[in-house]
């Protein structure tokens, strides 16, 4: 199922948009995980729409590469991609390059209550930390960041950086459980809210680099090792059925 505020039935006009929308709102959330396949039928039944606008969704989000495409070609479902190390390292380089330009670019257009509005969503996020509430984390860690971004009047540079966020953000919420408490050790994102307040732009735009980069290196590792981790298993399998 997806979450409840996608599983609404929508509005008959405009469906493929509105299924294209709630499906990017699944990935960025955490609703699916890296491997995992996407059903059309289920989709449809969860969005209370017909197959066709759900498969053009599909279909629009593997032109951007966000998903794979089923055995079934264009009439078939999708599956989450696995990124390997290097993959997840050029996304996050990209991040990194993107995001602190459109920080620094924001900064320059808030207001002292548009900032306030950050330092809201900051709290919640260090509340959602401390109740170990991961989905409420993601939703709010997102928000964070896309709120500032879009002062930064940057449309096609938004645009690009959500897709980026799309491509990497399962792979980044199937890991967050164990980066959890690295946030607890310095928070990038109140640094970043503190730069605002005292409008140094460059120094915002490094608060974001710094937070997309640690995070990016510690999921780095993760993945560089899990394949070391997983030969090891099968090799250790492969001793007890020889015992």
């Amino acid at each position: 199922m997806l979450t409840p505020a996608l599983s609404l039935p929508l509005e008959k006009s405009s469906l493929s948009d509105q299924a294209y929308a709630a499906l990017k709102q699944a990935l960025l959330s955490g609703r699916f995980q890296p491997g995992e396949r996407i059903v059309l039928r289920d989709i449809a039944g969860d969005l209370g729409i017909s197959l066709t606008p759900v498969r053009d969704a599909i279909n629009h989000l593997i032109a951007e590469r966000v998903l794979d495409r089923g055995p079934g070609g264009q009439k078939g479902g999708a599956s989450v991609p696995r990124l390997d190390a290097d993959q997840f390292r050029q996304l996050m380089m990209l991040r990194a390059d993107l995001e602190s330009r459109l920080a620094a670019a924001a900064a320059a257009n808030m207001s002292d209550g548009d900032v306030r509005q950050l330092e809201i969503l900051v709290q919640k996020m260090r509340e959602s930390i401390d109740k170990n509430n991961k989905s409420t984390y993601l939703d709010l860690h997102r928000r964070f960041h896309f709120s500032l971004y879009e002062h930064a009047r940057m449309d096609v540079v938004n645009d690009i950086t959500e897709i980026l966020w799309l491509r990497c953000g399962p792979i980044l919420n199937a890991v967050l459980g164990e980066y959890v408490p690295y946030l607890k050790r310095r928070d990038f994102h109140q640094e970043a809210v503190l730069q605002l307040k005292q409008g140094n732009a460059d120094k915002v735009a490094e608060s974001i680099r710094m937070d997309i980069t640690e995070a990016g290196a510690y999921i780095h590792d993760q993945l560089v090792q899990a394949p070391r981790v997983a030969v090891s298993a099968r090799a250790k399998k492969l001793l007890l059925d020889r015992a």
